[in-house]
């Protein structure tokens, strides 16, 4: 897994995790209370028990310190092994929904999507740090299903990549939708019905004419 936040410099003293750690979490702390206009590098310091210097030794500036700081919660996400890959896709929605449904996860994510319909750069970061990452579960999931025999073996490196893009779109999307904007929850019966036709449609695109 890629690391959380920008690389150590290669002089100078080592980073702390600890520091580290509580810079992210006085982000986030600050997001939910402040908002993404009124938080400042400054107020996260004060909160964190750090020095401003430090935060500008680790991030060029908010949006990189914002970004990490959601990064960091979707790294939590793990695809359970529940035994089928029907059962793990649940499994592994129901942890995103419950990451979304906290205040410092949608807070801080609408924030940083909203910013970057203006920003190329903060887009990029996104999709580095959040997007890319996370994808590493659908990878995980279709090897798995191919192991237990649900779905068939990709051999075309091309297609598995596309394939893996279109179904993390499909789960990002429908996922952030339900639980941020359409305000229902995203609750058991929903994500039992969306992986059914989530699976229905991924199957059929496995099919052979």
């Amino acid at each position: 897994m890629q690391s959380r936040t920008p690389d150590r410099r290669a002089t100078g003293r080592p980073r702390s995790t600890e520091a580290d750690a509580a810079i992210l979490a006085a982000t986030r702390e600050a997001l939910v209370e402040l908002g993404w206009s009124k938080l400042t590098l400054g107020d996260v310091a004060t909160r964190a028990g750090v020095a401003k210097t430090t935060l500008y030794r680790r991030w060029s500036g908010k949006n990189e310190l914002v970004v990490d700081a959601v990064a960091e919660l979707f790294d939590e996400l793990e695809l359970p092994d529940r035994g089928s890959l029907a059962a793990d896709i649940e499994g592994v929605v129901l942890q995103f929904a419950a990451i979304l449904a906290r205040p410092e996860a949608a807070c801080g994510l609408m924030a940083v999507v909203a910013e970057s319909t203006r920003d190329d750069a903060l887009r990029e970061r996104i999709r580095t740090s959040i997007v890319e990452r996370q994808k590493r579960l659908v990878l995980e999931g279709r090897c798995r299903g191919e192991e237990r025999g649900e779905l068939p073996p990709q051999t075309d490196p091309f297609e598995s990549a596309r394939t893996a893009d279109l179904i993390f779109d499909v789960v990002a999307g429908a996922v952030v939708h339900r639980a941020l904007v359409s305000g229902h929850p995203a609750d058991e019966d929903w994500v039992r019905a969306f992986t059914a036709l989530l699976l229905g449609g991924l199957v059929a695109g496995t099919q052979q004419p």
